[in-house]
C-alpha cells in the first residue's frame, strides 16, 4: 500500500507542478508562478501582451501593444520594461507597434554571467527583432538603454530608421568626468564607480535592495511620486537582479573600446537626443555632437532623470513629431 500511495503522490505532485505556471503572450514559454514578479504585470487594461523569445539560448521578455511601424523601447538602470507604459499607450494610439523589452539581466529576462557590454547587448536585441520579423524599426533608449541603442544603431544601421536617446552620456564618446565634482554633479556620477567594483556592491546591498534603490529614485527624480519605484525594487531584489544590473557597469571598459571604433563613423539615421533640466540637461546632445549626420536635441522642463514616467506628455510632444517626420 505504501508503494502505491507513494506513486499516486508522485503523479499528483507532477500534475500540480505542470499546472502551477503562468503563460505570457503568444510564444507559450511558461514561467513558474513562484518566481513571477507580480507587480510588473499591471497593464492588462491597455491590452499589453507579454511574450518570451529565445535568442542564442537565452530567454528575453518583451511587451507589445499596437499595430503599425515597430518602435523598440530599451529601458535603463534601475528600471524594467514597465517604465515605458505611458509611452507605449501613446505610440499605439498613434499607429505604431510599441515593443518594450527587458534586456538581458532585467525583469523577466534571463540573467547570464556575461554579455553585458553594449555590443553583445545590441546584438541580442538585433537578433530578437529579426526573429520577430522586423527588418526596419525605430529605437527609443533611456539611460543604459541609450548606450545599447547607440550601439545597435551604429552596428546595424540598415535596420534602424530613427533613434531617440534620453538621459545619459555614452562611455567612450563623452569625456570621462573629473574625480572632484560638486555634490550636485556627483549624485548622478558616484554609482558609475560603485557599481563597477567587484563583489562589494552585492555584499553591501544584499537584503537592502529597497534602501539602495530608493536612494537612487529619491535623488534622481524631480517628480518622485510619478516613478513606480516599488515595481523596480521588486524586480532588482529578485535573485541575481542587482548583480546583472551591476554587470552593465562592469562591462564599461569593453564598451568604451567598442565605442572608440564606432565613433569613427557617424550615425546615418535621424537622431533625437533628449535631456531633463533637473538631471543631465543637454549632456545627451553634447555627447552625440559630431557622431550623427542628422542630430536634433531637446530638453524637458521641470523633469528629473526618469523622463518616461515623470513627464511623459512632454516626452511625447517631441517623440511623436520626430517619428512622423
Amino acid at each position: 500500500m505504501n508503494a502505491i500511495f507513494d506513486k499516486l503522490l508522485l503523479v499528483f505532485l507532477m500534475f500540480f507542478s505542470l499546472h502551477s505556471t503562468v503563460t505570457f503572450g503568444m510564444n507559450n514559454i511558461k514561467q513558474p508562478a513562484a518566481t513571477a514578479i507580480a507587480s510588473t504585470i499591471q497593464a492588462d487594461e491597455d491590452n499589453f501582451e507579454h511574450h518570451y523569445v529565445m535568442v542564442n539560448g537565452l530567454r528575453l521578455h518583451y511587451v507589445s501593444v499596437g499595430k503599425g511601424e515597430p518602435v523598440l523601447l530599451i529601458p535603463g538602470w534601475p528600471q524594467t520594461w514597465y517604465t515605458w507604459r505611458y509611452v507605449m499607450t501613446e505610440l499605439a494610439a498613434n499607429g505604431y507597434m510599441a515593443i518594450a523589452v527587458d534586456p538581458l539581466g532585467t525583469g523577466y529576462s534571463d540573467k547570464p554571467e556575461s554579455g553585458y557590454d553594449t555590443g553583445a547587448a545590441a546584438t541580442t536585441l538585433h537578433e530578437m527583432m529579426k526573429q520577430l520579423g522586423h527588418t526596419q524599426y525605430s529605437i527609443v533608449g533611456h539611460d543604459i538603454g541609450m548606450w545599447v541603442g547607440y550601439a545597435l544603431a551604429s552596428d546595424y544601421p540598415a535596420e534602424v530608421k530613427k533613434i531617440v536617446l534620453t538621459e545619459a552620456v555614452i562611455p567612450g564618446l563623452a569625456p570621462a568626468p573629473s574625480l572632484f565634482v560638486s555634490p550636485e554633479e556627483n549624485i548622478f556620477l558616484w554609482h558609475f564607480m560603485f557599481n563597477q567594483v567587484r563583489d562589494l556592491p552585492e555584499m553591501l546591498t544584499a537584503g537592502k535592495e529597497s534602501e539602495y534603490l530608493n536612494f537612487i529614485f529619491d535623488n534622481w527624480a524631480y517628480r518622485r511620486d510619478r516613478v513606480a519605484a516599488q515595481t523596480y525594487i521588486d524586480a532588482y531584489a529578485s535573485p541575481g537582479g542587482l548583480r546583472a544590473g551591476f554587470a552593465y557597469y562592469r562591462a564599461i571598459p569593453q564598451t568604451i573600446q567598442q565605442n572608440k571604433l564606432r565613433a569613427q563613423k557617424k550615425l546615418t539615421m535621424p537622431v533625437l537626443a533628449i535631456g531633463a533640466d533637473h538631471a543631465t540637461r543637454d549632456a545627451p546632445q553634447l555627447t552625440l555632437q559630431g557622431r550623427a549626420n542628422q542630430l536634433q536635441g531637446a530638453m524637458l522642463g521641470e523633469c528629473g532623470h526618469f523622463v518616461t514616467e515623470e513627464c511623459p506628455e512632454q516626452l511625447m510632444s517631441y517623440l511623436l513629431p520626430f517619428l512622423k517626420q
